[in-house]
């Protein structure tokens, strides 16, 4: 996560704007809790790492603010996709989108029926070429670009 968070962000934020994604970003534990969040591994190395939830937490690790583990209805609620990562030696090798393909079977298979996630500048481009629209743009803490993006789940 520091790699990833630390590389694949240079040429979308300038050095101040990583460093703050720091405080934005990261483990959310309770998606280990709750048994919704994915490790790939190649040939032994972490490659990437991601989930789903099933609460309204958008974003954010453990020591982010605005939390909330309110639980979600998948009758009328997105799936949140949460903490997504690949390793930057594994970019564009298919890992981004086969951990995004896991956490959208599995709301799916929960019964929701859309996903929504919040998206890095330099994620922008994955979630797009995988159906995912723009809902609109936030910045979180003090200057840390985001899109709030969603799609359907069918």
């Amino acid at each position: 996560m520091a790699a990833a968070i630390g590389e694949l962000q240079h040429g979308y934020l300038d050095p101040h704007r990583v460093e703050a994604s720091r405080q934005v970003m990261g483990l959310d534990r309770q998606l280990i809790l709750d048994r919704t969040y994915f490790v790939v591994l190649r040939d032994g190395v972490l490659a990437g790492c991601g989930g789903w939830s099933w609460r309204a937490t958008l974003f954010g690790g453990d020591h982010s603010e605005g939390r909330d583990p309110a639980l979600l209805d998948p009758a009328c609620d997105p799936a949140r996709i949460r903490a997504m990562y690949t390793a930057p030696a594994h970019v564009r090798q298919g890992v981004g989108r086969y951990v995004l393909g896991l956490g959208e079977t599995a709301a799916r298979e929960a019964g929701f029926r859309s996903a929504e996630l919040a998206a890095t500048l330099s994620g922008e481009p994955l979630y797009r070429a995988c159906g995912y629209k723009v809902i609109e743009r936030f910045t979180a803490g003090d200057c840390v670009p985001l899109l709030r993006m969603g799609k359907p789940l069918p």
